[in-house]
């Protein structure tokens, strides 16, 4: 009798549990109705992003912010140039007079989403900011595709009109781009040494050249603080 009971017991579970995933389910392909060539975990990561994002902004991970007010660079930003994914050249120097948010990015990470804002800041402020993506593999080998999978994927999923740099490296480690070298390194920069410490970190360069901002993975180009920085 004991062994019927827990029996029934355990089907009603099981039951319940397949109709709560048949539900998840349901909201992942409704969130990716628009989605093209996403792996499954890159649907699931899409959908659970805003519970993601009130995690990681409710810990003490990722959610960094630094400010500057009055160091200046020792080593010119306008002096840096950067590959396109294309593989054509961009001397920053042509972007003299915008603010200039840059950002490593990912295509299978809990932050990847995170596109959809960074394209909504660019067309909103566009007229005020550059926004540059550095697609990297250097966290938990999330950025695996070749530069031109990056870029379908971007435009496909996320409408990424924003320019994206070539593959690289962007953490303190042998091949460091040399754009991240500057902005991870006070000697150039004239303050910071903070590097990213996840997929997604933001760095702000304002009109002049000077590194004004960092914004830690955690906090969305949408935010209340980034919007602050950009319309200073």
């Amino acid at each position: 009798m004991r062994y019927t009971m827990r029996s029934s017991k355990l089907k009603k579970l099981i039951l319940v549990l397949l109709l709560l995933l048949a539900v998840f389910w349901g909201y992942v392909e409704i969130i990716n109705l628009n989605s093209r060539n996403m792996t499954i975990r890159q649907k699931i990561l899409k959908a659970v992003y805003p519970v993601f994002t009130w995690l990681a902004r409710s810990g003490d991970k990722n959610k960094d912010e630094l400010s500057n007010e009055t160091a200046k660079p020792q080593v010119s930003f306008y002096t840096l140039k950067g590959i396109l994914n294309n593989g054509k050249e961009i001397e920053f120097s042509s972007l003299r007079g915008k603010k200039i948010l840059l950002v490593n990015t990912a295509s299978d990470c809990g932050y990847t989403p995170q596109y959809t804002e960074l394209q909504k800041l660019y067309e909103q402020y566009q007229d005020k900011i550059v926004i540059a993506g550095f697609p990297a593999n250097d966290f938990k080998d999330q950025e695996k595709g070749s530069d031109e999978e990056i870029a379908k994927f971007c435009k496909l999923n996320f409408g990424v009109s924003f320019p994206l740099m070539k593959k690289t490296v962007v953490i303190k480690a042998n091949g460091q781009n040399s754009v991240f070298k500057w902005l991870t390194d006070s000697t150039q920069n004239g303050w910071n040494n903070k590097a990213p410490s996840w997929n997604f970190s933001k760095y702000l360069v304002n009109e002049e050249g000077v590194l004004v901002n960092y914004f830690g993975p955690a906090i969305s180009p949408l935010s209340e603080e980034v919007l602050k920085a950009i319309k200073k």
